[in-house]
Parts: structure tokens; C-alpha cells; sequence
């Protein structure tokens, strides 16, 4: 993907080789010829060589352009794909067809809105951005070989022109007023620092091994080598300068997009995107409210079983302050993450006919990102990288990493989550392969919260407390609806944002913290988790209610998985199909 994928899809761009498929009841449909034709045409203008990377890969081949220009000529080359898409009837498409064409519609527009609201001059955000994504590169590339070294001095000088590409970006950013807010430059400041240590960052690693790898008459290979790192760390200073001075000058003190130019627009389109329905902020916002009170409700029922004696906010307090909840040291917090795994794992045949090959581990966040990132995440796997899935648990600043939360957070992330649901995506052998690991944000996230409540029928919830942090973390994403669009739409201050998000959740000061800067740097996305989480349960009560005896859990997830990552109206179409023919 070459153009404008921002820096945190990248994670989830490793699919499953398809050779390893999981069965599927369903005979492969006819494939609209025209339509196909043209995915490959669009695949062929998506890719662009520097994509190896993120496979294991070293570059042979010139870098594609991200400058503005090459951007705003790419996003014309988009919309003309389409309006191809557009033209082709529905109706002479089978169920699959129809499913790929309004999927890559989703993904097309997306890049088009990007260039179009020019956010595309702002690349990156809370959590880093286009000078720090070789940090998820460079640990997975080979450096066991001369020829290695030599295809690493091959494709630097064209990383160094990407890096000096989407600084004049930023620098283009400043003039339009595009620019992003002062909080999200403090972080990437604050972020880069380590990438201007020369001969500590992660560019300069391979070279540590090298003498031991490389011929001796090869040794003008390192000082070639090392040159070009010279230089890239002399432009990574200067961006340094320009963030710290005219920047940060220019940056706002609000921290919603409203305050960019056209930034309302862009949030109402963002909404429609990340939802993949046809709602408002305003609609959004409300609904979170009602959401957040009737949770509050049941957090409220386990502190009176408790028979705890103080408010809520006493109890929040104790929650924070109690040695018990908290992690002595990294390794336990991994050992009970990697323990509740393979618990939940083991529960997952009781609920799933349909489950994955690619297996995944438990590792800590890079700590190079660490002190601004979530408390977790999940990072895909691939047969062909011959990776597997990963699901990060963030280690640093143990005082605020809740025990408590960490069952939902590992429901959520690994298995039945992220991981269960990507890698069987990853897997399907009847739809097109850019389907197999495309991401729409209301469905994997709404899976994963849903997830987050299927650990109530999986026993994995074993104390009132751990039973409290799965809905402190349900109230986290509720309370999301409510923050972002305050932040986006209702021009909240971000202290605002942190006194809502901190009095309604159990969420550690410093996690509640992380979170809101995220959602300042990524307007949106924080609201599709609990949208697609109630169009899920509402489907499966729509489905019981209308089978009654004949209602099975197994398939109802079988529906509701098999066609990879889709938007939620094309997933109410599969489970009415699905009520439709049960019931015959």
C-alpha cells in the first residue's frame, strides 16, 4: 500500500499465506470478469516496491513518491478507479462480487478524503509517524549476509528522500494551517529523540553485527553504510528543529481537527467512515452518553456486591492506589498476559467451528514507543513473513498497568479478538486477496469489544474485580464516543477530555492520558470500537430471538467471520441470510 496508510494500519498489514485455509461451507461463487480485471489494476497502482519491507524483505527497486503533488495525482488516479467501481451494476454481481466492490469503494474513498481535506500534511500522529516506522522494519529485515548490507545501502538513500518528502509535507502543513495540535507535537518530539542518537537508534543496529557478517575487503561497505546514516540523522535534526520552533509556534492549543481548516467537514467524514454507517457526530455523542449511564449502572451493582464503603470515586481511588492490582515487574505482567491467553484459547472451541492455523506469542511494546503507547495492541502475523501474531503488552510505567483489566485487554487483542478474527480473514480462500487483510476499523474493533463480553460465557472474568476492569474497559469505549466527538465537534479541551474519561473509567491516570492524545492525533477512529460492538450484539439478539432453540452460537460467529473485515451493513445482511435459511 503505498500512498496513505497511516503509520498504525501498518501493523496489521501482514496476512495469512492462503495455503492455509480454514473450510468453508460454501461453494466458491462466479466472479464478475470486469470487476476483477479492475482489482488488479487497482492492486497494480497501490503497490509500490517499498511494500517489502514490512514482509522481511530488502528493497530492489525505486521508492514510490509521497510528495504533494504525486499525492494529489494519485488520489485523481483513485477516483477515476472509482467511478469505474461505481458503474459496474450491482446486479450483475454475485454475494462475494458485491461484498469486494463496496468494501474496496470504503478503502478508495478513504484515500481520496485523505488528499482531498489535505491530512495527508500531517503525517503523524500521537503515537509517531512516517521518521520512526522503521522501527517495526528493520528487527524482522536479514542482516546475516554481505549482500544484505549491500541492499540495505541500496534502498537508504531512497528512504532518506521519503523522510525529506513528508517534511515538506509538514512544512506545506504550516503554510495552509494544517497543522496538527501542540499536544501531538509534544509527543512526536518527544518521540524522536531517541532517532537522533546516531549510533543508538534502530537505522544504526545492522552495523553493530556487521564486522562479523561482511568480508574484510567489503569494510568501505560500513563507512558507505554508516554515510548514508550520517546523513539521515542530519535531516532528522533538522525535522527535530522544525517541530520544536516554527511548529510548535504554529501548533494549536485545542486539540480538536474542527480547528483546522474544513476539520468539522472532515470529522463528519470521518465519522461515516469509521462507523461505516450513516450517522452524525451529534447522534454519536448522545448515544455515548446513554451508553456510558446504563454501564455506570452495572460498575455500580459490583461495588454494593463488594460491599465497599465509599462512592464511586473512592473506589476508583482505591482501584489505583492498591499495590494488588498492579505488576511487580515486567515479566509477571507477561507471564499472567501470556496465561490468560492460552486460557481463553482453550475456551474457544466451545464457541468457534471455524478457527485459525497461524499461531501468535505475547511480547512487550518496543519501548521505543512504549511511553506514549496504549497498554496494548495487536500486531498481525503472516505465513509468508513467517511471523506470527503478535499481541503486545505495554511493560512501561508498571504503576499504571491494572491487573484487573488485563482478561478484557487479552480477550481483545489475542484471542477471541484481534488475533482470531485477522487470522481467519488472513486464511479465507473465496474472496480477493486485498479483502484478506483490509481492516475496517467498526468491524475488527466492535469484534474485539464483543470479544471483551464473550469472556463473561468464557469463565474468564474469576473476581468481581476482573469483572469490574471488563466494564471499566466497555465504559472506556463508551466514554470514547463521548470525548471524541467533544474533542472533534464540540471543541472540548483536552483537559475536559481527560476529566470525563478519568471519572467514569478505572483506567490508570497514565493510561487515560495515552488514550485521549491518541484520539487527538486520530480523529474518528475511538468511536467505531462501541458502534460495532452494539451492531454485533444486536445481530446475535436478533438472530436468538428469531431462532429461538435453533439458534447456534458456533455458526452465528461462523456468519459473522467468514467474510473477512465488512461493513456493518453488509454484516446485517449476512445474519438476516443466515435467520432465513435456519429457519427453513
Amino acid at each position: 500500500m503505498k500512498k496513505l496508510i497511516p503509520l498504525l494500519l501498518l501493523l496489521g498489514l501482514f496476512s495469512c499465506n492462503k495455503e492455509n485455509t480454514t473450510n468453508q461451507e460454501e461453494p466458491a461463487t462466479s466472479k464478475n470478469e470486469e470487476l476483477h480485471s479492475l482489482f488488479e489494476e487497482i492492486s497494480d497502482f497501490l503497490s509500490s516496491p517499498e511494500d517489502s519491507l514490512y514482509y522481511g524483505h530488502h528493497v530492489h527497486s525505486e521508492w514510490a513518491s509521497v510528495s504533494e503533488s504525486s499525492q494529489i495525482k494519485d488520489a485523481e488516479n483513485i477516483q477515476q478507479f472509482i467511478t469505474q467501481l461505481e458503474a459496474i451494476s450491482n446486479e450483475s454481481l454475485g454475494e462475494q462480487d458485491l461484498i469486494s466492490k463496496k468494501v474496496m469503494l470504503i478503502r478508495l474513498k478513504d484515500m481520496v478524503d485523505a488528499v482531498n481535506y489535505k491530512m495527508n500534511l500531517i503525517p503523524f500522529n500521537a503515537e509517531g509517524g512516517f521518521y520512526n516506522q522503521m522501527a517495526f522494519v528493520i528487527p524482522n529485515l536479514p542482516f546475516d549476509k554481505t549482500e544484505h548490507y549491500i541492499d540495505y545501502l541500496g534502498w537508504l538513500p531512497n528512504y532518506h528522500n521519503r523522510l525529506k518528502e513528508n517534511i515538506a509535507l509538514v512544512k506545506k502543513g504550516l503554510e495552509l494551517g494544517v497543522v496538527a495540535p501542540k499536544i501531538v507535537v509534544q509527543n512526536n518530539i518527544q518521540l524522536l529523540q531517541p532517532w537522533l542518537d546516531l549510533k543508538n537508534n534502530v537505522l544504526y543496529q545492522p552495523l553493530k553485527k556487521m564486522e562479523n557478517v561482511v568480508d574484510t575487503e567489503n569494510a568501505e561497505l560500513m563507512k558507505s553504510i554508516e554515510n548514508e546514516l550520517i546523513a539521515i540523522n542530519t535531516t532528522l535534526k533538522e525535522f527535530d528543529q522544525l517541530m520544536r520552533n516554527e511548529y510548535m509556534a504554529a501548533a494549536k492549543e485545542q486539540p480538536g481537527i474542527m480547528f483546522v481548516p474544513e476539520g468539522k467537514s472532515y470529522y463528519e467524514n470521518r465519522v461515516k467512515h469509521y462507523s461505516t454507517l450513516p450517522l452524525t457526530p451529534d447522534s454519536v455523542h448522545n448515544l455515548g452518553l446513554s451508553e456510558v449511564a446504563r454501564i455506570r449502572s452495572q460498575m455500580d451493582k459490583i461495588i454494593e456486591e463488594l460491599k465497599f464503603e465509599g462512592s464511586f470515586e473512592d473506589f476508583l481511588k482505591f482501584l489505583r492506589t492498591d499495590e494488588q492490582f498492579y505488576p511487580k515487574t515486567p515479566q509477571e505482567l507477561l507471564n499472567y498476559a501470556a496465561w490468560l491467553s492460552k486460557k481463553a484459547e482453550g475456551q474457544l472451541p466451545k464457541l468457534f467451528d471455524h478457527l485459525y492455523s497461524l499461531p501468535f506469542t505475547v511480547e512487550p511494546v518496543p519501548m521505543s514507543i512504549a511511553p506514549t503507547y496504549t497498554t496494548g495492541r495487536y500486531v498481525g502475523g503472516s505465513w509468508e513473513a513467517h511471523k506470527a501474531g503478535i499481541y503486545w503488552v505495554n511493560t512501561y510505567n508498571l504503576p499504571s498497568r491494572t491487573l484487573y483489566t488485563l482478561p478484557a485487554l487479552t480477550l481483545h487483542e489475542a484471542v477471541p479478538g484481534h488475533h482470531l478474527q485477522g487470522a481467519i480473514a488472513g486464511e479465507l480462500d473465496n474472496i480477493p486477496e486485498f479483502r484478506n487483510n483490509y481492516y475496517i476499523s467498526a468491524f475488527g474493533e466492535g469484534w474485539g469489544l464483543y470479544s471483551e463480553y464473550l469472556g463473561e460465557e468464557m469463565g474468564m472474568y474469576e473476581t468481581p474485580y476482573d469483572l469490574f476492569g471488563r466494564y471499566t474497559y466497555e465504559m472506556w469505549r463508551a466514554c470514547r464516543l463521548v470525548v471524541d466527538t467533544g474533542i472533534h465537534y464540540k471543541g472540548w479541551t483536552r483537559q475536559q477530555a481527560l476529566d470525563y474519561m478519568a471519572n467514569n473509567t478505572a483506567l490508570s491516570i497514565h493510561e487515560v492520558t495515552t488514550e485521549i492524545d491518541r484520539y487527538i492525533g486520530w480523529p474518528g477512529q475511538a468511536i467505531s470500537y462501541k458502534i460495532g460492538e452494539i451492531k454485533i450484539k444486536a445481530l446475535r439478539k436478533k438472530a436468538e430471538d428469531a431462532l429461538g432453540e435453533d439458534f447456534n452460537i458456533r455458526e452465528f460467529h461462523h456468519v459473522i467471520l467468514k467474510n473477512g473485515s465488512i461493513p456493518l451493513a453488509v454484516l446485517e445482511e449476512q445474519v438476516d441470510g443466515y435467520i432465513s435459511r435456519t429457519k427453513i
